[in-house]
């Protein structure tokens, strides 16, 4: 028995220009993806960047969002061939590569992602879980096509360089980091700066009069929706620590805050 190639939903609702809203996920653990698996995210970004996840434990979180109508972005914790390899391997279709500057660095990571002759992606597929362990007949010649590749522009290079980045042929999209960004030009701690702004969304016209997708992280949802609004494709608006930690403390000061009129802090008797 024969089972289906799995199909990229993410990369198919971007080309077809259809907003794809996500969720950051740090915790890098298998309970909490699964349960913001069933949120109502389009996706949900695996962080190896800045979270303490490995291919093991993405492995992990990859099961444990599989059943559920959201799609996995992976992204590693460098732009590296041999680890780009290890996650496609392990399931990963959409990967985010952080800190790509030129468009050479772009093509090297195009090529990466895809089988030879198109590119130098490692033939273990049957080892692999990406295949079902070669039970996906033609994985090999059916793979690159489900294959996205989104890369990250934080610098002012990056900046220079956007549109050779993105008419390098294989990058699906282009993910703006306002944090880094925002530091690159000078402005570290202020992503919403005028002239950070500026150059985000000039940066979104750049990528969508390109044919490509555009994207970024924006936890303000003012904000979040201006860029949506001036074209971005795939949009994070908040992040799993953030969002952990606000409703907490929230919750905790609601009963620890002082009423009004109290005289002490201890209990009665």
């Amino acid at each position: 028995m024969s089972l289906p190639m799995p199909l990229n939903r993410f990369k198919a609702a971007m080309q077809a220009g259809t907003p794809q809203i996500g969720l950051w996920v740090g915790l890098a653990d298998a309970n909490a993806a699964e349960a913001l698996a069933g949120t109502g995210y389009d996706w949900l970004l695996l962080d190896g960047e800045h979270a303490p996840n490995d291919p093991r434990s993405i492995l992990q979180q990859l099961r444990a969002v599989a059943p559920y109508p959201v799609q996995p972005v992976v992204r590693p914790v460098v732009g590296d061939v041999a680890l780009v390899k290890q996650y496609l391997d392990i399931g990963a279709q959409t990967l985010l590569i952080p800190m790509i500057d030129t468009a050479e660095h772009a093509a090297l990571m195009v090529q990466a992602m895809r089988y030879a002759p198109a590119g130098i992606r490692g033939m273990g597929a049957a080892l692999a879980r990406a295949s079902r362990y070669n039970q996906v007949d033609d994985y090999l010649a059916l793979a690159d096509a489900q294959m996205c590749l989104l890369v990250q522009a934080e610098t002012r290079l990056a900046v220079q360089n956007l549109q050779a980045i993105v008419d390098t042929e294989g990058v699906d999209g282009v993910f703006f980091g306002p944090a880094d960004l925002s530091a690159s030009m000078g402005y570290p701690g202020q992503p919403g700066h005028p002239e950070v702004v500026k150059t985000m969304l000039d940066g979104i016209a750049t990528v969508r009069k390109a044919g490509k997708a555009p994207g970024i992280l924006m936890t303000d949802p003012t904000q979040a929706q201006r860029y949506l609004d001036a074209g971005a494709l795939f949009v994070a608006v908040g992040v799993d620590t953030l969002l952990l930690v606000q409703a907490a403390t929230a919750l905790v000061q609601r009963f620890k805050t002082p009423s009004a009129g109290a005289t002490s802090g201890r209990p009665g008797y």
